[in-house]
């Protein structure tokens, strides 16, 4: 049902875009009803609407301006906002396998070493939760995810790399994620993932989307190598209330 208990402000972009902002928390129902409020206005058709792009705690709402004004496009946002009823519908949980450690994951034994863990445990805690991702960014395709476990909380690297591969799966902060393209990071590697979360050639280019879910699962190299070497190969998925 509607929560009018969050609060927004909208953030004019230029004359082609607003953006609704819900704060500054990192929150699990803030990012469901950003969500929410993304399928309402694209299922809404809104006019002049040309693209909708959540993050983990604002919406972008871009627009033609020779379609429609922004106060009246603002007025229909609104309206949208106090009534929208947030998504109670099953979402894909992705199984994404994940070979760590390694020249896959040249950070696993530094980093568990910083958090007092064994690369094992590491490992064991990165598995064991269900991540939801909150929005696709920074570069195409690119997952990051919430409900890292807080014993898996580690600073960024101080000195950042210029590139690391594609399907790097890394921790920053309190955050995870899944990299799409090869890419500077700060993060520390984990892993590395043969699945392509971006492919220009495929007929939907993102594999995930925000609101979407993810479990990480350990494989071993050669089960990566035989992946890596299937090109038409996509993970397992199950549906999530």
């Amino acid at each position: 049902m509607a929560d009018n208990s969050v609060r927004w402000e909208f953030q004019p972009v230029a004359d082609q875009a607003v953006n609704i902002d819900f704060g500054e928390l990192i929150d699990e129902e803030i990012n469901l009803r950003i969500t929410s409020l993304a399928a309402a206005i694209n299922n809404k058709r809104l006019t002049g609407v040309t693209a909708c792009i959540p993050t983990y705690r604002s919406l972008t709402v871009a627009y033609d301006s020779a379609l429609v004004r922004q106060s009246h496009l603002i007025e229909r946002l609104k309206e949208l906002i106090t009534t929208v009823k947030t998504e109670t519908k099953t979402r894909k949980c992705w199984y994404l396998p994940v070979c760590y450690g390694g020249k896959y994951g040249v950070d696993l034994p530094a980093s568990a070493q910083t958090l007092a863990l064994s690369p094992d445990e590491l490992i064991r805690l990165h598995t064991a939760t269900c991540y939801r991702i909150y929005m696709i960014g920074f570069m195409p395709g690119f997952a990051y995810l919430g409900g890292l476990d807080a014993r898996l909380h580690i600073p960024r690297r101080t000195a950042p790399r210029q590139s690391v591969p594609a399907g790097s799966i890394s921790i920053g902060g309190i955050q995870t994620a899944v990299g799409s393209v090869a890419a500077p990071s700060g993060w520390h590697l984990l892993g590395q993932t043969p699945v392509k979360s971006f492919d220009p050639l495929r007929e939907q280019p993102f594999l995930f989307t925000a609101g979407e879910y993810i479990e990480f699962v350990p494989i071993k190299e050669n089960e990566y190598v035989k992946l890596a070497d299937d090109r038409g190969y996509m993970p397992d998925w199950n549906l999530r209330a």
